[in-house]
């Protein structure tokens, strides 16, 4: 009998999380409410959501730090921000985050490459000069945040950058430095839906 090629079918079925994941009717009706404005505007409901659900006061802190930095007007657009999450995912090594992230990436730049190239080392992807600063910056606050200097906002400056910029990327290395070893601990699994978004034309309804 011939197999499915698809992922869905290819996956086998695992736990999301291996610490508990709550059922929505079971939760505060904000964290309820959150998930479910998400599953409608995604047409699913991200692994994350519901693997932070475990310790709801902890899945607020963290969504509107989150929400206060990704959704903030400035001067880096959706693109730079993913870009900079799919970068510093990569060097934490966090396949969450990397999956997901790197699928929002490819929808906002538009290009079905970049996510990959930027995971495994940005200095050799297709990538502009700003941006490719923007990582260098993003990368060493990951790192070697202790030797972090007035060149390094140089650099950025020489790029446009502003110095709240460079707390922008910073902020998202950071929030993502702890979602990493928190997928990384808890081993979250990315959706399948992740792996074919802005590879593939979308499914017309």
């Amino acid at each position: 009998m011939a197999q499915s090629s698809s992922p869905a079918a290819a996956t086998p079925a695992r736990p999301i999380s291996r610490f508990p994941v709550p059922a929505l009717e079971g939760l505060p009706d904000d964290v309820r409410q959150k998930i479910l404005l998400v599953q409608e505007k995604a047409g699913f409901v991200p692994n994350v959501f519901l693997a932070f659900a475990h310790r709801p006061a902890e899945f607020r802190a963290f969504f509107a730090y989150h929400d206060a930095l990704l959704l903030r007007e400035s001067g880096l657009s959706k693109g730079d921000k993913e870009m900079i999450i799919v970068a510093t995912s990569g060097i934490n090594h966090c396949l969450y985050c990397v999956v997901a992230h790197g699928a929002l990436l490819r929808i906002y730049e538009k290009n079905p490459l970049v996510a990959d190239q930027v995971a495994v080392n940005h200095r050799k992807a297709d990538i502009t000069p700003r941006q490719r600063a923007m990582l260098d910056f993003a990368v060493k606050v990951t790192s070697e945040s202790h030797l972090v200097d007035d060149a390094d906002f140089a650099a950025l400056r020489a790029h446009g950058f502003s110095d709240d910029d460079a707390w922008d990327i910073a902020g998202i290395a950071a929030l993502f430095g702890l979602s990493n070893r928190i997928a990384n601990v808890s081993a979250m699994r990315p959706n399948d839906e992740f792996y074919l978004m802005g590879r593939v034309p979308r499914a017309k309804p």
